[in-house]
């Protein structure tokens, strides 16, 4: 159990924390970035497209692959990849391509493959994620993962960062019927791991992280501007907002 100072306020007894995954631990703008640069380079391969329709797409799916960061608006990093996955459809249907859903589909699959196979060039660790974790493991808190991604992928994400040894619970968006800001994710970790909601905390990037950690009362939401909400989107949500998650600090119970 650990106390966690936020600012200048102080969060007691907390023996759980649910993170976010894309932009909380691991750096959104560039895992997304390639992720979707790569889908989009796939289906102007299948389809035999030109490359100029590379950018368009990935720009279809939320992603500007000119600056190298995500589209506040979304989808990708926001939304269920069936969302995503419908916008690269919707795109080549207004271009003149029809019936290309099952091919969508299957690209997807496919760049999930290449990503598996080459992980660590699509990933990097938020400043401080590691330490944060590490700690809070030895203080005796569980810590859990809850993200739109696939469990799978998550679970993958975290072995090549390095921490899938100190993380508990990993719940993807398969697991669950609703997505975000809906607080299902949460009910399942807290029921996996035993722990009241009064003992928890929810740390995410985004308003429907931290959004689902005050649907489902857990004893706070804490933001972080390390993805796509800007603080006043946040600050509307919860009073915890910091730069990073190297800003959450743990304290030993008999700490101030």
């Amino acid at each position: 159990m650990a106390d966690i100072r936020v600012n200048d306020e102080v969060i007691t007894d907390i023996r759980l924390f649910i993170f976010d995954k894309d932009g909380t631990l691991m750096e959104l703008h560039y895992y997304w970035t390639q992720m979707v640069g790569l889908r989009a380079a796939l289906i102007c391969e299948n389809l035999k497209l030109d490359k100029g329709h590379v950018g368009k797409i990935a720009y279809a799916m939320g992603a500007d692959m000119e600056s190298g960061r995500l589209r506040p608006e979304g989808p990708v990093g926001l939304k269920k990849r069936e969302v995503v996955l419908q916008t690269a459809v919707d795109y080549l249907n207004n271009a003149g391509y029809h019936d290309v859903y099952d091919l969508c589909f299957n690209v997807f699959q496919q760049a999930d493959d290449i990503s598996s196979r080459e992980l660590k060039r699509f990933v990097k660790p938020i400043n401080g994620a590691a330490e944060l974790l590490r700690k809070a493991s030895r203080l005796g808190c569980k810590t859990a993962i809850a993200t739109i991604d696939r469990r799978e992928r998550a679970k993958l994400a975290m072995e090549c960062l390095g921490f899938a040894d100190i993380i508990d619970v990993v719940v993807g968006a398969d697991d669950v019927s609703r997505p975000k800001p809906d607080p299902e994710q949460i009910a399942f970790i807290l029921n996996a791991l035993a722990i009241d909601r009064s003992h928890a905390v929810m740390v995410g990037d985004a308003m429907t992280d931290v959004q689902m950690g005050v649907n489902a009362g857990l004893k706070a939401s804490i933001g972080v501007l390390t993805g796509l909400a800007t603080f006043e989107q946040l600050k509307d949500i919860t009073p915890y907002v910091v730069e990073d998650v190297s800003k959450i600090e743990l304290l030993n119970l008999s700490e101030g």
